[in-house]
């Protein structure tokens, strides 16, 4: 089967070569699309730019196919269909058909009625605001719904695109509610169907497709087509890369502008390196701190520019701070499971207190490290080393995964048998899971970029969470599987010595060590209820933190941004609706509330002396931070 990245190509060349003057074959007079906006007595000059802007078009796509031909001889393509954006569309397609058809189709019928009421009464109402208050009044007129897709004053100046987007959001709304209140399926299905009927709504979206989005239509006219020429050039080089394009690529370098916090590599192994970064105050805590990030990411999210980082911050409060930064997956690493991620946080924490010479360590984990992290304490609970650790912080981390949020959609037998597929070598294309979650918020994630850089041909701005969310991790597939089937879908974790890792069986009840729970309150990757629940699971003293904002945001908010706020509350509530209830709002960043936490655990200061500061007199390092393994693609 062809590309449907390629088929998805084919069809916007061919769609901007129709809304080019001339571009379907006919004449400026015959031509459809663009032609009708062309202002009369058009000069010969102008439609030469035109013309150009076509032939540039064809030329770059000419190019393109003789670059794909020459790619992808000998190889098999099919894993790169699930790579495209737009190849969520086909998978949402699909999850449809799983359900009963009788139910959508009688309330098809229903919704065609209904479009049909609705255009009569637009019709009527608009040609009464054009007859009473003209054009002012037309476009100050309030609309049954709204959408910030069509905030932009075109989408209300021509009673066409007015009925066509308000036609769009009220059959939107009505699939979801008509989902919503289907009957005859089970939960789970019901909810992969409404995430279909989602996914499928913001797809189809008018303002998605030239000839239907007025703002990309007068914005063609105005350029002479140039807008669709930068835009084809954006997506050429998007087919080649087989990823969706954020943000300016030559925006950022690592250890320059982005992870530059000064350190030093001072351990490695095949799975990790381990960061220690520099002390920035005379002394420091004596419990040093241990971050293990997701390695499904690259851990520079936690080390943005210097006014983001998370890790400049922690080493300016007086933290020895470690970063665990984990090697994206290759073919050798085709045999690695969860037992190995939770050995190396053993390691990594009994590095730091051989190295430093210290009892224990505060240790942080990030999503699914965080996971990782819980039963790591787990395990050393049984073993007798619990206190190797004094603390453990958790960022929008699961440990129950019953209510885990839109991710379950995608976790189903026939979607674990395609990411099979899709592993051969032994590992999972980063870029597969970058697609996943660009669909969890297909709105912001993918389709405000079609428009914005393929159809308006906007330059890409430089912006540093972007760049990182672009930054794409592999994952050995056999841990993906298992850890998908075991946590994600049967939820094992949860359940006493149901698993076991580097042969010792976990239970979370055995967890005594002092937590910090943080959860996101608009978090759609960990939702704050699933993260709650850890409170359900472990015996020790917990703190649990609401913070504003997401799986991202909610976690990277420096004080001085001043954004968001955080709750805190009663963390022994019976449930997060209770704590929520009586919880107290707090404004701006929680990171100064985590200090004080962690303080009131482990008060004493040292000396920023010897091995503190990596790389001193007699210190064997192995590279400067941020390290080799971050840029290994």
């Amino acid at each position: 089967m062809a590309s449907f990245f390629e088929m998805q190509g084919k069809a916007m060349r061919d769609l901007f070569a129709q809304a080019l003057p001339g571009g379907g074959g006919g004449t400026m007079e015959g031509a459809g699309g663009l032609s009708a906006l062309l202002p009369k007595g058009i000069e010969a000059g102008e439609l030469g730019e035109w013309a150009k802007a076509s032939t540039e078009m064809q030329q770059m796509w000419l190019e393109f196919m003789a670059h794909q031909a020459q790619s992808s001889a000998g190889k098999v393509m099919q894993a790169k269909n699930l790579l495209d954006p737009a190849q969520w569309l086909m998978i949402s397609q699909t999850m449809l058909k799983q359900f009963p058809q009788g139910a959508i189709e009688a309330q098809t019928r229903l919704a065609q009625d209904s479009l049909q009421l609705w255009k009569g009464v637009f019709e009527s109402a608009l040609g009464n605001l054009a007859g009473s208050g003209g054009q002012e009044a037309k476009e100050t007129a309030a609309l049954p719904r709204s959408d910030r897709r069509f905030a932009d004053p075109a989408w209300r100046e021509q009673p066409a695109f007015v009925l066509l987007h308000q036609t769009y959001l009220m059959l939107t709304e009505y699939f979801q509610q008509a989902a919503a209140s289907m009957d005859g399926i089970d939960s789970e299905k019901k909810k992969q169907l409404q995430f279909a009927i989602s996914a499928l709504s913001e797809a189809m979206s008018p303002d998605n497709f030239l000839l239907t989005n007025p703002v990309v239509m007068k914005r063609t006219v105005e350029t002479k087509g140039q807008n669709l020429v930068r835009g084809m050039q954006h997506l050429i080089t998007d087919l080649k890369r087989g990823q969706l394009t954020h943000t300016d690529p030559n925006a950022f370098t690592l250890g320059e502008n982005l992870a530059a916090t000064p350190g030093k590599v001072v351990h490695e192994t095949p799975l990790f390196q381990l960061l220690q970064y520099s002390p920035s105050t005379s002394d420091v805590y004596a419990a040093p701190l241990v971050i293990f990030p997701p390695w499904i990411n690259r851990f520079y999210i936690l080390d943005l520019t210097p006014k983001k980082s998370f890790i400049k911050w922690a080493v300016d409060q007086g933290f020895t701070v470690f970063v665990v930064s984990w090697k994206s997956a290759d073919a050798s690493m085709g045999d690695v499971v969860w037992d190995d991620y939770i050995r190396s946080q053993i390691e990594a924490i009994d590095h730091i207190r051989d190295r430093l010479n210290v009892p224990d360590v505060h240790a942080i984990g990030y999503c699914v490290a965080g996971t990782t992290l819980a039963a790591t304490l787990a395990i050393l609970a049984r073993r007798g080393e619990a206190d190797k650790v004094r603390t453990a912080t958790f960022f929008t981390a699961q440990v129950d995964f019953e209510r885990s949020g839109d991710l379950k959609h995608f976790i189903d037998d026939s979607q674990l048998e395609m990411i099979d597929q899709l592993s051969p070598e032994g590992y999972l294309d980063g870029r597969y899971l970058a697609a996943t979650f660009n669909a969890l918020r297909g709105k912001d994630l993918i389709w405000n970029y079609v428009v914005n850089n393929y159809l308006l041909g906007e330059d890409y701005p430089a912006f540093d969470l972007l760049h990182w969310n672009g930054d794409v991790t592999n994952l050995p597939s056999k841990w993906h599987n298992e850890y998908l089937r075991d946590l994600y879908r049967d939820n094992k974790l949860v359940v006493p010595d149901a698993l076991m890792a580097d042969g010792t069986p976990i239970d979370l009840t055995l967890v005594k060590t002092p937590s910090y729970i943080q959860a996101g309150r608009e978090d759609h990757i960990a939702p704050a209820e699933s993260v709650w629940r850890i409170t359900d699971h472990f015996a020790g003293p917990l703190e649990f933190l609401l913070a504003g904002s997401g799986h991202i945001a909610g976690v990277v908010n420096p004080p001085a941004a001043g954004k968001y706020q955080y709750w805190t509350g009663d963390s022994k509530a019976p449930s997060l609706g209770a704590f929520v209830e009586s919880a107290e709002e707090h404004p701006g960043s929680w990171w100064p509330h985590w200090l004080a936490w962690l303080d009131g655990q482990a008060p004493e200061r040292v000396p920023a002396t010897g091995k503190r500061k990596p790389g001193g007199r007699g210190d064997r390092v192995l590279d400067d931070a941020p390290g080799s393994y971050v840029k290994t693609r």
